[in-house]
């Protein structure tokens, strides 16, 4: 019956915001003011696209049963993960990880390389991993790296990644274990817990919307996904991941040197000096034709290449070559081709950004087909520049834990969320450290959608395209936040209308549509406490602006993403903190000036008093979301209670 209700509300949501937006842009746009009507009109079609796809997260949330004990004899390795924590800190979670019910090995995976913590962990009888010395002086890849490192050294059936501060409780492998009877679910992710976190949560840490209705929402289309602690995962589907990333990376070198080398042999058959050398050219170009067909076939890799060599060895072995003077010209360019030996990783290197400029130089046919040999060969099978060919964690951002899961929905697995607290961290305590956490959120979380947009990756069905582009398309909202702040006050201080008029019209389609929305919220939180989530999804807006940015620059243009470290001791001064959240304090003065602007202009017959009432609700609204980084600014941490070195309760909503 809730489903049903649930339904319902969705179904009149979506159909009273789409009669709004509409009416917006076909009736309502006030296009002698276009700067600003068309900026909040792409505003509000946003909001509602988000409003559309939180509805169709929730028309399938799913609450699931407990699932049967997990079968004996089953063999899992706990991964605690670290780079810097204090040692106390890591050791009080490896300990309790040690004390999991479920037999089990526990590693700590100390990516600091810390000899104190390598004796700590020995001493408290827990495995302990650094990098191996194939990672000197090659990309490490974070905590994605610091996993695939962890994955060839161990040998566990199963994964449970847990946070150097994430408490596991003894039962965690008892209640979690038993979803993997199914022999297609990979994994299976539980919430995350802070216990040094006040009931007014100043800084937003808990996220019980998100951990509850939002992950079994996804769960209901076979979309929820890793949060990077706290997942236990089928290794066997990590390997798969893996091994299939590295072949197609190998399959995408072997394509682009063939293309390449067509694009050479095109050009040597125009400057052929006669028709018998321009129709060897022909043979080698066929050649290369045929192997970009077996590869669309999904032929097997090393036989396409291994086959379209023999046949170049074949058709150059009847090559006489006519123009000696031509011959060592071409020769000299090989020896210049975008190919060397890197010593210090014992593999051949292309020069990508070379490809184009040869591909373009005249070369005699002899010199095209050595050329077409030489690139073919270069391909770096074994990812020389990489410490490990097969990298089963995703590395394509500073993130992780969507990455992974979205490539193991591609490859035809199942995930589940278990809507239980098995294990209890700790949160940031300072405005510094929040920022910065989700600043990398964002960040990564971007750089996935530029680099793999799940509306164009095969594999996916459509909820699931959804459900990752949901999540995606949220960080968006600090662009429209930027309008719905900026639109009041060019209002109330310039009178500029972005609407036709404050009209009947208006209110009759926005308030209806603006109270289904709060409905379709309270209805699907069931009781769960959302406001402050709400808040900090308008008041974060320069962070959600800087991660897309940055994401784009990075993924567009190589530049690294250049966010701070965490901070791992409280600055403590708040005069120093409010310099961080700067443009949000200088919105709520800029949004106070203009209400007391809009007032004496009203007061004056300068401006509409319907329209100067509906912005200067505007502004409180504004406002009220505002002050939640005011309130952020003045916490001063935790101030004792439950800490995270005492159980939280198990909490299940089974």
């Amino acid at each position: 019956m809730r489903q049903f209700v649930l339904r319902c509300v969705v179904t009149v949501t979506l159909v009273l915001g789409l009669n709004y937006i509409l009416w917006r842009w076909w009736d309502s746009v006030n296009w002698s003011a276009w700067w600003i009507a068309v900026p909040l009109v792409l505003a509000e079609t946003y909001s509602f696209i988000d409003v559309a796809l939180f509805g169709a997260t929730m028309w399938r949330a799913r609450n699931r049963p407990a699932p049967p004990a997990p079968t004996d004899g089953l063999t899992v390795d706990v991964f605690v993960t670290t780079y810097d924590e204090p040692v106390d800190l890591v050791m009080r979670t490896a300990v309790a990880a040690r004390d999991i019910r479920y037999p089990h090995r526990t590693w700590v995976l100390d990516d600091g390389s810390r000899p104190e913590l390598a004796a700590a962990a020995r001493a408290a009888g827990v495995g302990y991993l650094e990098r191996s010395d194939d990672w000197t002086d090659r990309p490490r890849h974070a905590k994605a790296g610091n996993l695939n490192n962890a994955l060839f050294a161990t040998e566990g059936e199963f994964l449970l990644v847990l946070d150097a501060d994430q408490i596991p409780s003894p039962e965690i492998l008892d209640h979690t274990l038993g979803y993997f009877t199914d022999d297609q679910v990979a994994l299976v992710q539980t919430p995350q817990f802070f216990t040094n976190v006040t009931e007014a949560d100043p800084l937003g840490s808990q996220a019980p919307l998100f951990y509850g209705p939002i992950q079994q929402g996804k769960d209901g289309w076979n979309a929820a996904f890793f949060c990077g602690s706290n997942a236990v995962l089928r290794r066997d589907a990590l390997m798969q991941l893996g091994l299939v990333g590295y072949v197609r990376d190998t399959e995408r070198s072997v394509r682009d040197a063939l293309l390449t080398s067509r694009r050479m042999l095109d050009r040597a058959r125009r400057g052929a000096p006669d028709p018998a050398q321009a129709e060897v050219l022909r043979e080698v170009r066929a050649a290369a034709d045929d192997a970009l067909t077996a590869l669309d076939a999904r032929q097997p890799l090393s036989e396409v290449t291994y086959g379209f060599q023999r046949r170049v060895d074949a058709i150059s072995a009847r090559v006489v070559a006519r123009d000696v003077s031509s011959i060592q010209a071409d020769l000299a360019a090989i020896a210049e081709l975008p190919i060397a030996r890197d010593d210090q990783i014992g593999a051949l290197v292309v020069d990508e950004t070379a490809l184009a400029r040869l591909a373009e130089r005249e070369w005699s046919p002899l010199g095209a087909i050595e050329s077409v040999q030489a690139l073919v060969r270069a391909v770096d099978v074994d990812r020389g520049g990489e410490a490990q060919p097969v990298m089963p964690v995703a590395t394509l951002s500073v993130t992780e834990d969507m990455a992974t899961a979205m490539q193991l929905h591609a490859l035809g697995w199942r995930t589940v969320y278990h809507h239980e607290s098995l294990a209890h961290g700790l949160a940031p305590e300072d405005v510094g450290t929040m920022l910065t956490q989700r600043l990398r959120w964002a960040q990564g979380t971007m750089q996935v959608f530029l680099k793999q947009n799940p509306l164009r990756l095969r594999g996916l069905s459509t909820g699931q395209r959804l459900m990752y582009l949901a999540t995606m398309w949220s960080y968006l909202s600090g662009f429209a936040a930027v309008v719905y702040l900026a639109a009041p006050v060019i209002f109330l201080c310039f009178g500029v209308l972005p609407v036709t008029a404050w009209s009947v019209d208006f209110f009759v389609r926005f308030i209806p549509f603006f109270l289904a929305s709060q409905l379709l919220f309270a209805v699907a939180a069931r009781g769960v406490k959302t406001w402050r989530g709400q808040q900090y999804a308008l008041a974060l807006f320069p962070v959600w602006i800087k991660a897309t940015w940055t994401a784009a620059a990075n993924v567009w243009f190589g530049r690294p993403l250049g966010f701070a470290v965490t901070p791992k001791v409280r600055d403590g001064v708040p005069t120093q903190q409010a310099r961080l959240v700067w443009p949000q304090l200088t919105a709520m003065v800029v949004l106070v000036i203009a209400a007391v602007v809009g007032v004496i202009r009203a007061s004056l017959g300068l401006s509409w008093w319907v329209g100067t009432a509906v912005n200067l609700v505007w502004v409180c609204y504004d406002l009220i979301v505002l002050s939640v980084v005011v309130q952020a600014l003045r916490y001063r941490g935790y101030p004792g209670g439950q800490t995270a070195e005492e159980p939280a309760p198990s909490e299940s909503a089974r």
